[in-house]
């Protein structure tokens, strides 16, 4: 009879620790799975700023080309109305 009690509380200790180490590899793979999720929001943010980053720099071109043609027009508009006053001015005269 005793001998059966060691062995059934043996076998309960074996069920336990079997449950345990279930319970370990279900925590185990759900870290591993999370990680997973994280390593692909991390590739996503990544290829989001390598775009957003290319984007920027096409824009930030456009924005150059829009500031120098922009200087380019005020400096012919300043030489039109110095014509346009020169004219007006030797007309007066």
């Amino acid at each position: 009879m005793a001998e059966n009690n060691v062995v059934e509380a043996a076998t309960r200790r074996l069920a336990a620790a079997l449950d345990g180490l279930e319970a370990a590899l279900e925590r185990r793979q759900d870290a591993d799975r999370a990680e997973e999720a994280l390593a692909a929001q991390v590739a996503a943010l990544a290829s989001d700023r390598s775009r957003l980053a290319f984007e920027l720099d096409i824009q930030t071109a456009r924005a150059q080309k829009l500031d120098a043609a922009g200087r380019e027009i005020s400096r012919r508009l300043d030489s039109a109305v110095d014509a346009v006053r020169a004219v007006v001015n030797a007309n007066e005269a």
